[in-house]
């Protein structure tokens, strides 16, 4: 198991909280599929949430030390149900090389028959120097307007006058 240092703790927690869990753990436990499953994205994230769906927390502590001693991660944060664990990358061999995608030659000969500009060893076209003017995009069409309001003498709002069961006027109902 990897010791981590309490600032490589909180630097990799802060990194782990937006993840989302990629291993459940159901209710058949810590089986050689799920170690599995783990150890296949610690190898490709590095650092990953595991969900574990058990109510005992001291059931939950002990699959932690367990994956953790069994895969070499190092536990970062056991909060509630979830589990981070981190486990450093694997050194490339120095005799090989990253896996870089290439073309054929006929690709590359494609690439600068489309564009004029200019052609990366590759063959891909680089990028243009200058930007491209844009056309001014055309107005939407609008719904019509409404008919204006004709003109003419306005009447004032008339209040229906509301009166008392004795039949004499409210104050202030005008």
């Amino acid at each position: 198991m990897t010791a981590l240092t309490p600032a490589r703790r909180r630097e990799l927690r802060a990194k782990a909280h937006h993840l989302h869990p990629v291993v459940s753990v159901g209710q058949h436990g810590l089986t050689s599929a799920v170690m599995r499953e783990i150890d296949v994205n610690l190898l490709a994230h590095e650092l990953i949430k595991v969900r574990v769906f058990s109510e005992s927390r001291a059931e939950r502590d002990a699959m932690l030390e367990r994956i953790c001693a069994a895969l070499g991660a190092a536990a970062v944060q056991h909060i509630g149900k979830l589990l981070v664990l981190w486990r450093p990358a694997p050194e490339a061999p120095a005799g090989k090389a990253t896996r870089v995608r290439r073309r054929d030659a006929s690709a590359g000969a494609r690439a600068q028959r489309k564009s004029p500009g200019k052609v990366r060893a590759g063959g891909h076209p680089m990028a243009k120097s200058a930007p491209q003017a844009r056309r001014p995009r055309e107005p939407a069409a609008r719904a019509p307007a409404r008919p204006p309001i004709p003109a003419g003498p306005r009447r004032p709002l008339m209040r229906p006058a509301i009166s008392s069961p004795s039949g004499r006027r409210r104050r202030g109902a005008s």
